[in-house]
């Protein structure tokens, strides 16, 4: 089975620690089916002046990464003006990559719901292949909320062949944009479990040089405001006077990197920020822990969650996304509501004395390996191709594709099949 997916999401030579979690699973399924990646890159006229946008000018065009082939091709992007445009242009965009480049795929995937699923879909329904969306999170939680993205992101889900969710909250959400039940499986993301595994918590602090006898809690994402760090920050800053023995440590960059600085130098060596580590050192941060924090305004399945847990260590984590059920026990941490402060902060003091034993955190959490993850979406993968394949399917019917994009001379046109499609692996 050749499988081609297209994402924004996905890392490479410049900002190797986007989306790992994509990048893990694809290499765990390209062990049983032929992956190919086009992990896309936004453009437009300009774009290579702006500090936002500085992946643009700088990423390849080509890598190999965890050996995966991945090509990085810019798509026509038109930021905020009108964002159902940028739908039709992704898909216009990746055509030129899907014409002259070998053989068809069996399978695409778009993974996140808009722009790249609906791309997906549009390019599906040119070749006459199945479609496979895969939302993560703010696709479906966010995106939404959007009228004017709310139509383009239902066409494209409710005419997927099959959607993967990485949590029962987000299937409820894309079962509410129109896809029938049926239709959508949920698949959550694994772990690297040679990593993540509990570990002694004093050797890991003396092998970062910490403090043996504090109580330390670790953040580990973007430093941004969805991620709730700010929130973090000001809780433990109202508790960091009367509880000498609270240490925080944030793993991980992003826009509010510089504010997070600016309260560790207020505190004095109780708030330390890393910035971006690798996994093996992120591995590390957990396993010194006391607790991972995680008090974001909205997820999906947060792949740190399921670390911090394989690694034995519980979570205090929101009532968001995915999280609620992940953290099914108490034993494995405690819920409190986005946005608040206080209960953030109550929270904290709880779980810095709450003693438990981390190899029972770890087996109640009862978490998969990539290699696990990889192969239930090789299975729904194989079901999109095989019910895409019924003698009735002359090739799919693309005349509500919301736009035309005309195929080279000889090549693929708006509303051809593809024929002799090759046995499955």
């Amino acid at each position: 089975m050749r499988v081609l997916l297209i994402t924004k999401i996905f890392p490479n030579a410049v900002h190797p620690d986007e989306a790992p979690y994509n990048r893990r699973q694809f290499a765990a399924l390209s062990r049983y089916c032929d992956v190919r990646v086009l992990a896309t890159i936004p453009w437009f006229p300009g774009i290579e002046r702006l500090s936002k946008w500085p992946v643009g000018a700088s990423a390849p065009r080509e890598e190999v990464i965890d050996g995966l082939p991945v090509r990085h091709p810019r798509y026509l992007y038109v930021p905020r003006v009108a964002p159902a445009l940028n739908g039709p242009l992704y898909a216009a965009s990746m055509l030129p990559e899907l014409v002259g480049r070998g053989p068809s795929p069996d399978v695409i995937v778009g993974a996140f719901a808009y722009p790249d699923g609906f791309a997906a879909v549009c390019l599906g329904r040119l070749l006459g292949v199945p479609v496979v969306i895969k939302v993560h999170g703010s696709d479906i939680d966010v995106i939404p909320r959007d009228a004017r993205l709310r139509r383009p992101l239902s066409w494209g889900l409710t005419r997927a062949t099959r959607v993967v969710a990485v949590s029962r909250k987000l299937a409820d959400g894309v079962a509410a944009l129109g896809v029938q039940r049926d239709r959508i499986d949920v698949i959550m993301n694994g772990v690297d479990a040679k990593l993540f595994q509990p570990r002694s918590r004093a050797e890991s602090r003396a092998a970062l040089g910490r403090s043996p006898g504090s109580k330390m809690f670790v953040f580990v994402g973007h430093l941004n405001r969805d991620k709730g760090v700010l929130d973090l920050v000001e809780a433990f800053e109202r508790l960091a006077p009367a509880h000498p023995d609270l240490e925080l440590t944030l793993v991980g960059s992003g826009a509010e990197e510089q504010a997070c600085k600016a309260a560790a130098a207020r505190l004095g060596g109780r708030l330390t920020v890393t910035g971006y580590l690798p996994h093996d050192q992120v591995s590390l941060w957990l396993g010194a822990s006391d607790a991972l924090v995680l008090p974001s305004l909205h997820e999906g399945t947060p792949n740190v969650v399921l670390e911090a847990l394989a690694s034995g260590r519980r979570v205090v984590g929101t009532s968001v996304g995915g999280i609620p059920d992940i953290l099914h026990s108490p034993e494995l941490g405690e819920l409190i509501p986005p946005g608040d402060k206080g209960a953030l902060a109550d929270a904290l003091l709880r779980a810095a004395r709450h003693e438990y034993d981390p190899a029972r955190v770890a087996e109640l959490a009862g978490g998969r390996d990539w290699d696990d993850s990889a192969r239930a979406l090789h299975d729904t993968l194989l079901r999109a191709v095989r019910s895409a394949r019924r003698p009735s399917a002359g090739g799919q019917d693309v005349g509500d594709v919301p736009f035309s994009v005309p195929g080279p001379k000889g090549g693929i046109e708006n509303g051809a099949a593809r024929t002799g499609a090759p046995p499955l692996s």
